[in-house]
């Protein structure tokens, strides 16, 4: 079958795409790319679709390893999330339904006050382009300079593997800047690493923007020079991170992700960035091409806010004499309220956020005994200084972790509290363990300067109090059973292992006998 020439667009070149069957599927050598075709099928098929370049991009700036992809959400997610975070900014998907839906459902079940954008697709429109057609029109649409500084739209996994060529947009309309990023799952292994990418593409253009020619002033201009915050935070982290600033003539500048394009240039405007996450490869290579020195981890914990107040005095070319006024200040309340913390118990701690370093060495100056930090994020130089404290307080750290090896160290150093994702912690209360949901119980926190030193004694002190009461639920509900006979049964059911063997074999010959292809 021969791949159709795509319609011409206005103003345009011919649209290269790739033919595609009736589940979205591409024909011919890369057969089989629909949703579940799996990561290789569909990074093959992105190759041939012209996407290489995105892909090696993706893989130099995220690497994974040594397993294929971290246990995580779609990534897009994350880059969703910063989108509908922005004021005057669209946000529009193009991607299967299914991922649409789940997608703008989670977002709005994290608080998005705002409509998401959606162009659907067929088979039909992949192969003729009328796809990226559609985009184009949308766009047109929205593009109204009275609602929005900026439309950003997104290609999940099978746009992208057909090489919907969004680099083909229009920069601009209407005086509405155009944001196009690939976010497949297949190329992209976290979340938290898709919202470097969408970081990424817009300070590249409001980098471009500034160079071309005077840009608008942000709302609130600082006159001090300020450090840029990289990297998510608690909201009163910046105002923490401000106050430590100030004896040495500096102030915190905005926080990137940005809430809104102005934002974007003041940034730029930095004398330094402070990559509180690591793992924000894209953003800091924009920075670095703006002239901005980089300063690794944050100011954590006794030890890591004086060795972070040393790297940015130093950055930002401020007098010996003004840093030590900045240490005096507050490394003596940081000292008092960590000595206060005590923490006491053994802790596992794993996440997917990027902060995890950074709440793990809190962890040890409050005293706990931690042994085990596990990380979805890559390893990076902006990481290296968390790294090297914590290996030499004898924590183990595990870059790119896998669930099955946070549960091995759960299971190796048998904590009394597990902090981690959702299935670290189900795991963990099945065998009778105190845990705490990462995301939600811990990074939602200050962490920064006095007010974060004492911030999570309370809740991981509660927490392993808890002990007693799943020791009494552990005994209450001795001999229901589990697994296959749980419950309470007047006649205990027996295990049918070779039934569950029968099944597997079934289910593989109709997986063969539907792709024979598949047969090793």
């Amino acid at each position: 079958m021969t791949t159709p020439e795509a319609p011409k667009a206005s103003g345009s070149a011919t649209i290269p795409v790739t033919q595609v069957g009736a589940d979205g599927a591409t024909l011919g050598e890369e057969a089989g790319v629909g949703c579940h075709a799996g990561a290789e099928k569909m990074k093959a098929a992105a190759r041939a679709a012209g996407n290489s370049e995105v892909l090696d991009r993706y893989a130099a700036d995220y690497p994974v390893g040594p397993h294929d992809q971290p246990q995580s959400m779609c990534p897009a997610f994350g880059s969703l999330r910063v989108g509908l975070r922005m004021r005057r900014t669209a946000t529009v998907l193009s991607g299967s339904a299914c991922c649409v839906y789940g997608l703008t459902f989670t977002s709005h079940f994290y608080g998005a006050r705002r409509s998401v954008g959606y162009v659907p697709f067929n088979s039909e429109s992949l192969v003729t382009g009328k796809l990226f057609e559609d985009i184009r029109e949308a766009v047109h649409d929205l593009a109204d300079p009275a609602l929005y500084d900026a439309i950003v739209i997104t290609n999940l996994c099978v746009p992208s593997a057909s090489g919907v060529p969004l680099r083909l947009l229009p920069k601009t309309i209407n005086g509405v800047r155009i944001i196009g990023i690939d976010v497949p799952g297949f190329g992209v292994p976290t979340h938290a690493e898709a919202k470097d990418i969408l970081a990424g593409a817009m300070l590249a253009y409001a980098r471009a923007e500034a160079e071309q020619g005077p840009v608008a002033a942000p709302k609130h201009r600082e006159e001090r020079p300020s450090i840029t915050l990289l990297g998510e935070m608690f909201p009163a982290d910046p105002m923490g991170i401000g106050a430590m600033l100030e004896p040495m003539g500096l102030a915190a500048g905005p926080v990137v992700p940005t809430r809104e394009w102005r934002e974007l240039y003041a940034a730029l405007d930095c004398v330094a960035v402070a990559a509180i996450h690591p793992f924000y490869t894209a953003a800091c290579r924009e920075f670095t091409a703006a002239g901005r020195p980089i300063v690794p981890s944050g100011p954590v914990g006794h030890d890591g806010t004086a060795a972070w107040l040393d790297a940015v005095g130093l950055a930002a070319n401020v007098p010996q004499a003004r840093i030590d006024a900045a240490k005096n200040m507050f490394l003596p309340a940081i000292r008092g309220a960590l000595d206060g913390a005590g923490i006491r118990g053994r802790i596992t701690l794993s996440g997917y956020e990027g902060s995890e370093l950074l709440v793990a060495r809190l962890l040890v100056e409050s005293g706990a005994d931690l042994r085990y930090v596990g990380t979805a994020c890559p390893r990076t130089e902006h990481s290296e200084p968390d790294r090297e404290w914590l290996a030499a307080k004898g924590v183990h750290v595990q870059y790119r972790a896998s669930l099955e090896q946070d549960l091995a160290a759960m299971a190796e150093f048998k904590p009394d509290l597990a902090i981690g994702t959702t299935p670290v912690v189900q795991k963990a209360k099945e065998q009778a363990i105190p845990g705490l949901y990462f995301t939600n119980l811990i990074s939602a926190r200050p962490l920064m300067g006095p007010a974060g030193a004492g911030s999570l004694a309370q809740i991981v002190n509660t927490a392993i109090g808890n002990q007693s009461r799943f020791d009494a639920m552990r005994s209450f509900f001795e001999g229901v059973g589990t697994g296959h006979s749980a419950g309470v049964w007047s006649e205990q059911p027996v295990d049918r292992p070779e039934y569950r063997a029968r099944y597997a074999k079934q289910l593989a010959k109709d997986a063969v006998r539907k792709d024979p292809q598949e047969i090793n």
